[in-house]
């Protein structure tokens, strides 16, 4: 087609609009109203703005900047065009992004990998921008859903889960044994897990040891009893003290005030003697399936009897958690064997030693038992809530952006407007970290799409860094210049 063709070919196409424009009105044939005309068009969108201070160069759509249009009117989604200032024109756009990816970027308008439209990065934004911060579009934060919260100052606690094995307590655990020999006879309590009463009598038990002593107490009683009237007081005196001595060798031998004060009654001694219990407690331990008829020496332990109004918990804890722990520490413990019913207890003792395989240490926690349910060797899950970190500066643990050895948070300086920055962290618990250095009580940090602000804010930087490069010497084959077309 040559040139005189296609310009009678756009006449044709002119005049076939301008005729479109004329309408038939109730008076007859009129020129619809103009837009830059004092008739009833001046009232119409833009005509105020067109003849005031702003100049309108032309409209575009909302959601499509390449559909343009010389006057107000619908997008092809249906939505009203939005008009563009002379002033915005004159602003320098350093390049265009996406607005959900902001390393994706081009020297020219377009789509984004996920079809929307590239948004504009003008140049008088990026220098009014504080050193190390990013702006962003206000509209493109609330998009992406960034929430802040400010830094406060709070306590930390950290919870510390693991498992232990009750044990009896070793203050509260007592032998049976005797102090002669003899022969265990009519043996009262012969089953582990008996529950046994202070002073109840465990078994008889024949000596002739034992036999000999008690008739050697009862001569000294008669023989103390025939002098107390002598008048030499000093034989009285020495007979009284062979009494003490005889009755001091009972008592070493365990045998009670009770059995002395039944001895001197009766002024014969029994064949056998009752052992009894000391304390009150539960046979945990028994020296042999069957006692009776047993002979027995000095020092052999015949039953193990354990109070368990209190019992242990020893638990395992990790090296690194060791520094947390303190005595007393409260400790709250649940039994697979009682479920839904908590106990608490305190640390008692931290044992010395590690496990050199497990690299843990051992835990001793001392728990209440009342109703005697629980028995040694059962399972329980333990939990400590240990205070690590007092009035110490947090933010939230998804607030924090790990990068290699660094530690990163993002401040909102403002609206729209981010700095990303390096802090130090500490403790750790109930959902946050203690901070060290890096920000200060009352700034607001990010906790949500801080890692898109992020990679603004990287991308920023390495465009800034470009532009403070010296412009190196123009070669053959110029970069092209980034233009910003405009289609009417």
């Amino acid at each position: 087609m040559n040139r005189t063709t296609a310009i009678g070919a756009a006449a044709f196409f002119a005049g076939a609009a301008l005729l479109g424009l004329v309408v038939l009105g109730l008076g007859g044939w009129e020129w619809p109203p103009r837009f830059d005309d004092g008739g009833e068009g001046a009232g119409e969108p833009g005509a105020e703005e067109r003849g005031g201070e702003r100049e309108i160069l032309y409209w575009r759509a909302p959601m499509d900047p390449n559909f343009t249009s010389d006057r107000p009117g619908k997008s092809p989604m249906g939505m009203d065009l939005v008009p563009v200032y002379a002033e915005e024109t004159e602003r320098e756009i350093l390049y265009w992004r996406a607005p959900m990816d902001p390393n994706f970027t081009s020297d020219q308008p377009g789509k984004s990998p996920m079809g929307m439209d590239l948004v504009p990065v003008y140049a008088d934004e990026a220098g009014a921008t504080p050193e190390g911060a990013v702006r962003l579009d206000p509209t493109f934060v609330q998009r992406i859903g960034v929430r802040t919260t400010p830094v406060e100052r709070r306590d930390i606690a950290q919870t510390i889960r693991t498992v232990g094995t009750l044990a009896h307590n070793d203050k509260q655990i007592a032998w049976i044994n005797t102090k002669f020999d003899g022969w265990i006879e009519n043996v009262a309590v012969n089953y582990l897990g008996e529950t046994v009463e202070k002073g109840q009598v465990l078994f008889d038990i024949y000596s002739p040891q034992l036999v000999t002593t008690q008739r050697e107490y009862l001569q000294a009683v008669r023989y103390a009893e025939r002098l107390e009237a002598s008048r030499y007081p000093e034989v009285a005196a020495r007979a009284r003290s062979l009494v003490e001595s005889a009755r001091a060798r009972l008592r070493f031998w365990d045998v009670t005030d009770q059995q002395i004060e039944a001895l001197e009654a009766e002024q014969t001694p029994p064949r056998t003697l009752s052992v009894v219990s000391p304390v009150t407690g539960v046979v945990v331990d028994k020296m042999d399936e069957a006692l009776d008829g047993m002979y027995v020496r000095p020092g052999m332990n015949l039953y193990k009897v354990a109070d368990l109004t209190t019992i242990w918990v020893d638990v395992e804890i990790f090296e690194h958690q060791v520094e947390a722990m303190r005595i007393g520490q409260r400790a709250e413990v649940e039994l697979p064997y009682v479920p839904g019913r908590p106990y608490t207890g305190f640390v008692r003792f931290l044992y010395p030693h590690f496990n050199q395989e497990t690299r843990t240490m051992t835990v001793s926690i001392e728990l209440a038992n009342p109703d005697l349910t629980l028995r040694a060797g059962m399972y329980a899950n333990v939990t400590f809530d240990v205070p690590v970190a007092r009035n110490a500066l947090t933010v939230p643990e998804e607030a924090v952006i790990r990068s290699g050895t660094r530690e990163l948070v993002v401040l909102e300086l403002s609206r729209g407007l981010f700095r990303v920055a390096e802090v130090t962290l500490g403790a750790s618990g109930d959902g946050v970290f203690e901070v060290r250095d890096g920000v200060a009580e009352g700034d607001r940090i990010v906790v949500s799409a801080q890692f898109l602000i992020d990679s603004e804010s990287n991308l920023t930087q390495a465009i800034r860094a470009l532009d403070d490069e010296p412009a190196e010497e123009e070669t053959e084959a110029p970069a092209a210049e980034m233009t910003h077309q405009h289609h009417h």
